[in-house]
């Protein structure tokens, strides 16, 4: 006889209940990364702060069926938040990353209010304009923001006053890489919890879940929330190691971009985020590097062979070939 606690969830999320060994890989990987490519930081520490702007969107486009066009819109209120305080109050990076958390999630929260209430077509189109609104907000609130000029010049003061961020980016890459296993523990946990099967649930069914009794979109808002409140973790890091922010992290094109690079990972599955970011990123670096001039059309034909061979993410073609090969079942991921 199965456990109860068995039976009561759905096949699809037992597996996020169980730490294996290969959960270690991703982590392993990137500290040999640090030993082996100590001349690749910057661009590792990049790379990091994607992934975390990533696992913030599988929250609310693979766990709860958010689809959105416009999550750049709190990485880039991040950015900001994280650069005003550190020219205006304090450089301290830590309490940096705390107010950027709070005033993206309270940007996801209302905004989120405002736009749960749609679905589908109309809710990819009003995220998309959220971005743009803040876009102009920036743009125009220079006494603020700097308008087109951006936040420059900005100090970040030396990690628990003990670690300063040198020029190879070293104490950046384990900065942003500790950052990174703190938010993947918050979203796996929330992805485990009841609160994280009732918005699986959701995204599977809203009426059904409406029947039975949950707040739909109350979940959906508080869902939307802690994703922007990451996001905007993400957009403080990118602030305080670059020591910029510019509009550049308040477009459309940044939301396209983090949405394809986690649809190459896989959508859903946690670690979609570690395979098909990097990936893409690395490409791109290695694509411009081989030709400046027509480096997007490597990456184009990469894409459609990824789409042509791979349509469910890079992450679900492993699992099938695993599959294939030892007999096991693979545990499709919506």
């Amino acid at each position: 006889m199965k456990p109860i606690r068995e039976k009561l969830l759905p096949a699809a999320a037992l597996p996020f209940y169980r730490i294996r060994p290969a959960d270690a890989l991703p982590w392993v990987i990137a500290l040999a990364a640090f030993f082996l490519f100590d001349t690749y930081m910057s661009i590792g520490a990049q790379i990091l702060i994607m992934v975390i702007f990533g696992i913030s969107l599988d929250l609310a486009l693979g766990f709860a069926g958010i689809n959105t066009l416009g999550h750049a819109a709190f990485f880039g209120v991040g950015a900001y938040a994280a650069g005003y305080y550190s020219l205006h109050i304090s450089p301290e990076p830590l309490s940096g990353l705390l107010v950027a958390a709070v005033i993206a999630g309270v940007i996801g929260l209302i905004s989120g209010w405002m736009l749960l209430r749609t679905n589908g077509l109309a809710l990819l189109m009003l995220t998309m304009v959220t971005t743009v609104v803040l876009h102009e907000v920036a743009n125009t609130w220079r006494d603020v923001t700097g308008g087109a000029d951006g936040l420059s010049g900005m100090d970040t003061a030396p990690l628990l006053g003990l670690f300063s961020f040198d020029l190879y980016g070293k104490t950046a890459y384990l900065y942003a890489l500790a950052v990174l296993f703190l938010m993947f523990i918050v979203v796996r946990i929330v992805a485990n919890s009841p609160f994280g099967l009732s918005i699986r649930g959701i995204r599977e069914n809203p009426r059904r879940m409406l029947l039975v009794g949950t707040p739909v979109h109350a979940r959906l808002i508080l869902a939307y929330t802690i994703s922007a409140a990451i996001a905007g973790v993400a957009g403080a890091l990118s602030a305080q190691i670059t020591k910029t922010v510019s509009l550049d992290l308040l477009t459309f094109q940044l939301s396209g971009n983090i949405l394809i690079m986690l649809i190459i990972g896989g959508v859903g599955r946690l670690y979609g985020a570690f395979i098909g970011i990097p990936l893409y990123m690395l490409l791109l670096d290695r694509a411009a590097a081989i030709d400046p001039f027509h480096w997007m059309f490597f990456v184009g034909i990469a894409l459609i062979l990824m789409v042509r061979f791979a349509p469910g993410g890079l992450l679900m073609l492993g699992a099938g070939i695993w599959s294939r090969c030892t007999g096991a079942k693979v545990e499709q991921s919506k």
